[in-house]
């Protein structure tokens, strides 16, 4: 499941990198080596949170084999047991981003801000990734099979990743577009690791919106709100449906 899930994320990198990268301007700059920096925290955060599809297949998979009924018989919490589905899904998404990382490196990607930033970027990832693993959780406890999980973990993350500021300068999008990434949860994680590891490009203008001005701040808040809110209805969909 490592391997597979590190797949579409080497392939991002390097289709965007060697492939879009010399044709996509950000900020003021033409540079190869500037966007490949850019690139970087809108992979990252990517990558955590496709890691909601294989969440929700799990959780979707304990169910339908019945191993949640097992579970009912054990004298536990009832969120217990997902609780230790996310944090399990959280230990192979931080092993996935120290491999991911190591990639990045080898294709150039540098930091440039000091060591104790660094690990705050990627700890957001985590954070927004954990954050994303509940939302996986409910649509895994919502739906029959781990096919109907995967499918519906993965076709609303797809506008959310593009219409942000992952690969692209959200100044450049038309109006309505713009304002949508502006406010996007995952734009304020790639913004704020984008400000941890240095990695915004030479004339790169900083969006007015709040999340944008403010991003770490706007990340942490997007984030816990995101675990408190799904974890309650999944830990509610949970008890309806092992009742």
């Amino acid at each position: 499941m490592l391997i597979f899930g590190l797949i579409q994320p080497i392939m991002f990198v390097v289709l965007f990198t060697y492939v879009f990268g010399g044709s996509i301007q950000v900020g003021s700059s033409n540079s190869t080596q500037a966007y490949r920096e850019f690139l970087m925290a809108g992979i990252f955060a990517q990558t955590v949170t496709f890691a909601t599809a294989g969440a929700g297949a799990g959780i979707a998979d304990d169910m339908h084999k019945g191993l949640i009924d097992r579970f009912r018989s054990l004298p536990m919490a009832r969120g217990a047991v997902l609780t230790g589905r996310t944090l399990a899904d959280l230990v192979q998404t931080a092993l996935t981003l120290l491999v991911l990382a190591v990639v990045a490196v080898l294709v150039g990607w540098r930091t440039h801000e000091n060591f104790g930033k660094v690990l705050a970027g990627f700890a957001l990832f985590l954070l927004l990734g954990y954050a994303f693993s509940w939302i996986g959780a409910l649509i895994g406890l919502s739906v029959r099979t781990p096919e109907a999980a995967t499918s519906g973990g993965l076709i609303w993350l797809f506008p959310l990743t593009f219409i942000s500021n992952a690969f692209v300068d959200a100044n450049r999008m038309p109006a309505f577009l713009r304002h949508i990434a502006e406010w996007n949860p995952f734009s304020a994680t790639v913004q704020a690791c984008r400000e941890l590891f240095g990695n915004f490009p030479p004339g790169f203008r900083t969006p007015d919106a709040w999340p944008m001005q403010h991003p770490v701040l706007a990340s942490l808040i997007w984030s816990v709100l995101i675990i408190l809110v799904f974890r309650t209805l999944a830990v509610r969909k949970y008890r309806s449906a092992t009742a």
